[in-house]
C-alpha cells in the first residue's frame, strides 16, 4: 500500500476509533476493567471513622500520635490485543471484510485503554505468530497499532488459536487484560484457553459473516479455501449440501459454547453486518455489574 494511502486510512480510522472511545466507552471502559488492586500513597494523621487495620504503627511510634496510611486504586493495566490475522479474515460476503472489522474494534479497544492510562501490547497470529508488539503506552504507540492493523501481511493462512494463547501466557508473566479477536475458524484451543483464563483476564470477540452459516441457492458455484488455498465447485442447488454446510456450523457453534463455557471466560458475537458498538457497550456494562 502506498504511503499515502496507508496515512489516510490511518487517519479515518484514528477519527473514527478515537471519537467512539471518547465519547461511548470512556465510562464503561474505566468501570469494566478492574486495576490489580489498591497502591499505597501516603500516610496522613488519623480521623474518627478510619480502620485502625490501616494504622503506620512506625510513624505513630516517631510522632508519639496515630497515623493511617492512604492507599488509591491502582488502575494501570496492560492490555493485549491478540489479533487472529489468517486467511479466514479477508471474508466479507454479508457486510465489511472481517479483517475491517477486526481493525475497528481493536482500535476502540487500544483508544478506551490508553484513555484508561493503561499500556497497550500486540499479538498478531495465524497458524504462527506473525508479529509482536510490547506494551507501551501513548497516541503514537497507538498509531503505530493501527498502521499495522490496516497494511500488516501475514506469512501464513491457517490458524492456530492455542499456539497463540501458549505465546501470550510466556510472553507476558503477569496477569493482563486479554482480548482474543478472531472469526474462530478453529479447534483444539479447549486447554489453552482454560490456562490463561486462569491467569488473566481474558475476553474472547467472534466476528463472523452470515454467509459462512449458509449458503444460498444460486446453483453451481466455484469457492477458495482462504486458509489452504484449495479451490472446488459446490451445487449450492443442491438441498443436502446446503443442510451439510448447515450442520456443520451448528456442531462449530455448540463447540464454541461449551470451550467458552468451560473457559468461564467473557464472549461477544459480532456479525460483520452489523454495528459492533452495541455488543461491546453490552459486554461492559455486564462486567460493570
Amino acid at each position: 500500500m502506498e504511503t499515502s494511502e496507508l496515512i489516510k486510512k490511518v487517519r479515518k480510522i484514528e477519527i473514527k476509533t478515537r471519537g467512539l472511545s471518547n465519547q461511548v466507552f470512556a465510562g464503561n471502559y474505566h468501570s469494566a476493567f478492574k486495576g490489580r488492586g489498591m497502591a499505597f500513597t501516603e500516610v496522613r494523621e488519623y480521623q474518627y471513622g478510619d480502620d485502625i487495620r490501616n494504622i503506620d504503627w512506625n510513624v505513630t511510634a516517631r510522632l508519639n500520635r496515630p497515623y493511617v496510611k492512604v492507599f488509591e486504586e491502582e488502575r494501570e493495566m496492560t492490555v493485549m490485543l491478540m489479533i487472529d490475522v489468517s486467511g479466514s479474515h479477508e471474508f466479507g460476503a454479508t457486510g465489511a471484510v472481517k479483517e475491517q472489522m477486526v481493525t475497528e474494534i481493536a482500535s476502540v479497544l487500544a483508544f478506551s485503554a490508553i484513555n484508561n492510562n493503561d499500556k497497550v501490547g500486540v499479538i498478531f497470529f495465524s497458524e504462527q505468530i506473525e508479529k509482536f508488539i510490547p506494551p507501551k503506552k501513548g497516541t503514537k504507540h497507538i498509531l503505530r497499532i493501527i498502521r499495522e492493523l490496516i497494511n500488516f501481511s501475514p506469512e501464513r493462512k491457517g490458524t492456530n488459536i492455542g499456539m497463540a494463547l501458549k505465546y501470550l501466557r510466556n510472553v507476558n508473566k503477569k496477569r493482563s487484560v486479554a482480548f482474543l479477536i478472531s472469526d474462530f475458524q478453529d479447534k483444539g484451543f479447549g486447554d489453552a484457553l482454560q490456562i490463561v483464563a486462569k491467569k488473566h483476564d481474558l475476553i474472547c470477540i467472534r466476528v463472523y459473516d452470515h454467509r459462512e452459516r449458509e449458503l444460498p441457492a444460486v446453483g453451481l458455484m466455484k469457492f477458495r479455501d482462504a486458509e489452504t488455498g484449495k479451490t472446488y465447485w459446490i451445487d449450492t442447488s443442491s438441498k443436502s449440501v446446503r443442510e451439510r454446510v448447515i450442520g456443520y456450523n451448528r456442531e462449530h457453534e455448540a463447540f464454541l459454547r461449551d470451550v467458552f463455557a468451560k473457559a468461564a471466560v467473557d464472549q461477544i458475537n459480532i456479525p460483520t453486518d452489523k454495528d459492533f458498538v452495541p455488543p461491546l457497550m453490552q459486554l461492559f456494562r455486564k462486567r460493570s455489574r
